[in-house]
């Protein structure tokens, strides 16, 4: 048989070929009007945490003495070299390590126990859980400046209550020491943020089965081996959340302190981001303060990479 007898195969039909091209059309036009949605959030993202992030890194690398300075010489490192090199970095820094670490602590074993207790099974659950979230719910400057109020040294409801109790002798300045400031503060952070740590923990205990619950009171364990063996297990990964969470947000902590007791006194309260405040817009000094503020997001960086480790490990020997 010939070439040319050869039969050609039949050509696809006309309508599935339009289809094919009205639906590729149709998705073509949604890329295109998806893109030019997403240009605005861009450009306000862009400005609003892109372009600060990568300015505060190249003043971090500049003598920048005034916000409105035109000779700014490059001096590389050396904003960091000052920064490392001050005692009152590393005084501002062991403070704010000493925040972090009871402050977290004091959270994390308040919130575990708030969390089991709204956890049970109790008439109005609903009501109590919508109580406990209200110290959560104040914004930080009222709270703080509540909190101001209850600690004053004149007329401040704490000096009242205990003096009433025969606790204290007289009224107590308790923001006028430096240590006694520095753990007011942390009493006044605990109050705000346990409830979202309960929160966040409660979220775990919700989903653990009750099967294994009721398998373990088969076997008559205690509770706690019930905690050791199946609740701490099952609460890792929301125990994971909650100590970088509040690990970031106590590391930086400022607006508190700032309302509490500027820093003081005697620098008592001074924490590194407060210190990084007062050196960029009290002093001036925007490349430290730049600086400082980049040693903050590597401090960060390592002890959030610090805790994921340890849980990881401690959720393998639990295991």
């Amino acid at each position: 048989m010939s070439v040319a007898n050869a039969k050609t195969p039949p050509s696809p039909p006309a309508a599935p070929l339009r289809r094919v091209r009205m639906v590729r059309s149709k998705r073509e036009n949604q890329a295109r009007l998806a893109f030019w949605l997403l240009i605005p959030a861009g450009v306000a993202v862009f400005g609003v945490i892109v372009y600060p992030i990568l300015r505060t890194l190249l003043i971090s690398f500049f003598e920048v003495t005034s916000a409105l300075a035109t000779d700014t010489p490059f001096v590389g490192f050396n904003n960091y070299l000052e920064v490392l090199s001050n005692s009152t970095f590393w005084a501002s820094m062991g403070r704010t390590l000493y925040f972090t670490l009871i402050s977290t602590s004091l959270e994390l074993c308040l919130g575990l126990l708030l969390a089991g207790l709204l956890n049970a099974k109790l008439r109005a659950r609903w009501l109590f859980r919508a109580i406990v979230v209200i110290p959560w719910a104040i914004p930080t400057i009222v709270s703080a400046a509540m909190w101001k109020g209850v600690f004053n040294a004149q007329y401040g409801p704490l000096n009242a209550m205990l003096s009433q109790l025969g606790i204290i002798d007289q009224y107590q300045a308790w923001l006028g020491d430096p240590t006694t400031a520095l753990n007011m503060v942390i009493l006044a952070d605990v109050w705000k943020s346990t409830p979202l740590v309960a929160f966040f923990l409660l979220a775990g205990l919700t989903a653990i089965p009750n099967e294994l619950y009721e398998a373990a009171k088969l076997d008559r364990a205690s509770w706690p081996r019930i905690f050791r063996s199946i609740v701490l297990p099952m609460l890792i990964p929301s125990i994971s959340i909650v100590l970088v969470l509040r690990t970031v947000e106590a590391f930086k902590v400022f607006d508190i302190i700032y309302v509490m007791t500027r820093g003081g006194p005697v620098n008592g309260t001074q924490t590194i981001a407060y210190y990084a405040y007062t050196t960029a817009f009290s002093d001036q000094n925007f490349g430290v303060g730049s600086a400082l503020s980049y040693v903050i997001v590597i401090v960060i960086l390592a002890l959030s990479a610090i805790y994921l480790r340890l849980l990881r490990r401690s959720e393998m020997s639990l295991l």
